[in-house]
């Protein structure tokens, strides 16, 4: 038994609330970058565009992209691909879900200039990792955005953060397009999607240390 199967064995229960926890306080971060209309975080800049072009809410279209991350993993993956890495489709429908409710809780805030935008944007940008910390601590199933990125460095030899990289301008880029393409204008992706990409992963490693003594004291 691996080392990360052993963690997963211990206190399951613990470790599903806290997955759920993340996933949840992730949810609010993405909803607190859509109020702020500064541009979605790179994961987040697909579904918010072809939530758009669609009709369809930011959560559903999330849920569909996860959906077919996690084929594309099982595809490139094939007899290497962990069948427990299933739980990343109820994780999606759970934080595609949250997404929608926390949307529809944030409607009331104002947004109505560039300074409270910001700060709308900074909130979401700190839950966004605060809610990474905590998923990854869970140590149960990565999200269906990192898992991709994990099969991929697994059968070629890329270095995951190079790789991260490579697919979070990969992301962009194709909202980038689908958003000239089909609304006539640039959408999703602006000064708010920069600053995401350069946080969010700074702000993640910050909270590492209060993860690592949450996790020897309840995990």
């Amino acid at each position: 038994m691996t080392e990360s199967a052993g963690k997963r064995c211990t206190h399951p229960v613990r470790r599903l609330a806290f997955l759920c926890a993340g996933l949840i306080i992730m949810a609010f971060g993405v909803a607190f970058s859509i109020k702020a209309a500064l541009g979605t975080s790179p994961i987040s800049s697909v579904p918010y565009v072809t939530a758009r072009i669609s009709g369809l809410s930011v959560g559903t279209t999330t849920i569909i992209m996860n959906f077919i991350f996690v084929l594309i993993q099982i595809g490139i993956l094939r007899k290497q691909y962990q069948w427990f890495q299933l739980l990343q489709f109820p994780a999606a429908v759970l934080f595609g879900v949250m997404i929608d409710v926390a949307e529809a809780v944030l409607a009331p805030l104002p947004a109505g200039n560039y300074l409270q935008q910001w700060l709308l944007c900074a909130v979401g940008i700190v839950l966004i990792a605060l809610g990474v910390s905590v998923e990854v601590m869970a140590n149960l199933v990565t999200t269906a955005g990192e898992g991709i990125v994990l099969a991929i460095c697994k059968v070629f030899p890329v270095k995951f953060g190079n790789m991260k990289m490579a697919f979070d301008i990969t992301l962009v880029c194709i909202s980038i397009v689908l958003s000239l393409l089909f609304l006539g204008q640039l959408d999703g992706v602006r000064e708010g999607t920069v600053a995401a990409a350069v946080l969010v992963g700074q702000i993640t490693k910050r909270f590492q240390p209060l993860m690592k003594a949450l996790e020897r004291a309840v995990l």
